[in-house]
Parts: structure tokens; sequence; C-alpha cells
């Protein structure tokens, strides 16, 4: 009997641990979100109305302070102009004073966004040469001078961001695998702001995010506006009857493995508002941040010979012109049935720096869907490869 009684003292133990560990848990996830009581200070008014972004939101605070908090567990207040912070801000909250200038751009999906915002003049230094970008603007401006190349994420130029008085950093997060550089740059009071736009599993919660860089510029009512005319495409395909039709989309790596988007990242989200069905349905941890996986071109084989048309991703490797030069990089496409009926297609370099024109990409997709030649005219994120070689 004492065995018992001891044993039924320890499960209850046991099971209060593990109920208040969870709680603990469950605490530290959702804290970011909804801690508003940065200050004693800051008096909190509202939050910035979101429909789809998920990685980040904004609590707004008396005299036009507010609170950016990412899904990384970063928060940064926003100062108005002239302002300074409260002296019992939180220690784990960045400060970020307007106004911004000469801003060090390594984030190549929020160079569209500025450019949307008709901003790009707040941007002096890029990580990017001059030739790693499509925006004919930002190249006109690296030519001239006006936009200076300022080393990459990982290698910084430090004396010419220093030289050039930088007041903010924007990365993504490929600048957490280099921490050294993100303590530099606060060392010389340079802010760092990650950006985490490419996480949203939702392409219009992508094109959200160009409200984190209204509030920061100024610009909150033209980034709604922007958000607003994406969602006005978005929706009036994804009204239109579904297709049935299934889609491929993928590159072949150097090591002549397949990469594929997960089911759940915004690629095949974009092919289903289109009206297609993306041939892989449960690929992928849901749960998961990656976008991709990579797999045998075997298994590629058997899930999706049978797809009604495959997109090669050209952003990795470049564009291809005909389909003997896919054919060339892998010999087993040949016996696709896309490749048999002509309905193989490939990707512009601009598909992913042009992160403000979800709706032009889904309109893309949606066209090739449509087997229509006339409304196949004139697309610009994707385009068909040609039989000849």
């Amino acid at each position: 009997m004492c065995k018992i009684i001891k044993r039924g003292i320890l499960s209850g133990l046991l099971c209060l641990i593990l109920f208040l560990t969870w709680g603990c848990t469950k605490k530290e996830e959702t804290s970011v979100w909804e801690d508003k009581n940065i200050s004693s200070q800051l008096v909190y008014e509202s939050s910035m109305e979101l429909s789809y972004a998920s990685e980040f939101r904004v609590d707004y605070y008396q005299g036009g302070y507010a609170l950016l908090s990412v899904s990384d567990g970063n928060r940064y207040l926003v100062l108005p102009e002239g302002e300074e912070a409260p002296e019992d801000l939180d220690a784990d909250v960045q400060v970020l004073r307007k106004p911004f200038t000469n801003i060090y751009m390594v984030a190549t999906a929020v160079m569209d966004m500025f450019y949307e915002l008709d901003a790009l003049d707040f941007i002096r230094l890029s990580s990017q040469k001059k030739e790693g970008w499509c925006n004919e603007d930002v190249r006109e401006k690296m030519e001239e001078g006006q936009i200076l190349y300022a080393g990459k994420y990982n290698m910084p130029d430090y004396e010419l961001i220093l030289s050039e008085g930088c007041s903010l950093a924007i990365e993504n997060n490929m600048i957490t695998h280099s921490p050294e550089v993100i303590e530099k740059m606060k060392s010389f009071h340079i802010p760092v702001f990650i950006d985490l736009s490419s996480y949203e599993k939702h392409p219009l919660g992508r094109v959200e995010w160009v409200k984190v860089y209204g509030l920061l510029l100024g610009k909150e009512e033209e980034a709604k506006a922007i958000f607003d005319r994406q969602c006005e495409i978005v929706d009036q395909i994804g009204a239109e009857a579904s297709s049935g039709k299934t889609v491929a989309f993928f590159y072949i790596t150097s090591n002549q493995m397949v990469s594929v988007r997960n089911s759940n990242d915004y690629v095949p989200k974009m092919i289903e508002i289109a009206g297609g069905r993306y041939i892989f349905e449960n690929l992928g941890d849901e749960n998961s941040r990656r976008s991709s996986m990579t797999m045998q071109m075997e298994e590629f084989y058997g899930k999706a010979k049978d797809a009604d048309y495959i997109v090669y991703n050209s952003t990795i490797d470049g564009e291809l012109e005909t389909v003997h030069e896919l054919l060339d990089k892998e010999p087993m496409l040949k016996d696709f049935k896309a490749v048999q009926n002509g309905n193989v297609w490939c990707t512009t370099q601009n598909l992913y720096q042009e992160s403000m024109s979800i709706g032009g990409m889904i309109e893309d997709f949606h066209r090739m869907l449509s087997d229509d030649p006339d409304m196949q005219k004139d697309m610009t994120y994707i385009y068909r490869l040609k039989q000849e070689e």
C-alpha cells in the first residue's frame, strides 16, 4: 500500500512539474507578442491591423512611439523624430531613431519595398554589386554613385559604412550566421534590423511587410495603399474557378539533386491562388521555417512525372532558353508529361527581388494555366521554354 501511495505522489508531482514547465514555455513563446508594458513612461494606444502577416506586429503608444516586435524575439522601439527613449525601457528592446539616413541594405527583397514606397533615396549602401540587382533604378543609382557597394553581409566594409554616417542596417536572416557582424555594428551604434518577410507562409504576408518600412520611413499610408492594391489583384484572380491542373516547381542542384518547395511555402500558395495545384501536397514539416528541400531525381521523377506543367526556378543558376538546355541538365525529364506536351516554363531572375509584385506573379501563373496564347503574351515573371535546340 505504501508503495502505491508513493507512486501516486510521484506521479502527481511529475504531472505538476510538466504542467508548470509547459506553462513557462508557453509564456516565453507568446511574450514577444503580448508584452506591451515595456516602460512605465509609455502609454499603449493601439496595434497595427494586419491581414496576412504573422511574423511581426506593431503596437502604438502615445506621443508617436511604436513597438515593432518580430517573431525571432527581437523588439524595436521606433522613436519619433527628436524624442529620446524612456529611461526604464526594457533592456531587450532595441532603439531605432527617426529619421533614417544612409541605410545599409542587405535584404534584397526589401529593396523592392523601398522602391515601391519611392524611398530609394534613404539607401546609401548596398551589400550587392550593381550586377546583382534586377531593378534598373537601383542599378542606375549605383552607376551614378548614389548607392555604394559596402561589402557582403558577412564581410561589410565597416570603414565605408562609418564614413557615410549609416543610421540603420537592414539584414535578412543570414546575418544570424555571422553574429560578430551584428555585435560590431552595435559597437558603432548602428542598429541592425533583421527582415523575416521570407518566413511568411502566405504570399500576401510577405507583401504586408511593406507596412514595417512604411512605419520606419513615415510612409504608413503609402504602404497600406500598396498592400491593398496587391490584395485586390490576388482577390480577383482567386475568385475564379480552379483549373485543377498540377504544377511542379523546382531546380536541379550542382550535385544532381532536385530542390523543390515545401508544400506550405508561399510559392505553392501562389500556384493554388492562380488556379493550379502544386504536385507535392504534403511535403515538408508544416511547423518548419524551411521553404524548400532536396530529393533524389528518382523520387522527383516518381512524383512529378505526370504534372501538367513544370516550372524551372532559374534564380540559382540562371535562365534557360530551350527545353534542350533543361534536358542537358537531366535527361530523365524527357519522359515527363509536361515536356512531351510543351508545358515547360522557366522563371525570370527578378522573381524574388520584386517582392512587391506578388499579384503580378500570381497573374502570370494564372495565365500559364489558362493555355490561352493571347493571355500568355507579355508575361513578366515566367516564360515558356522553346522546343527547338
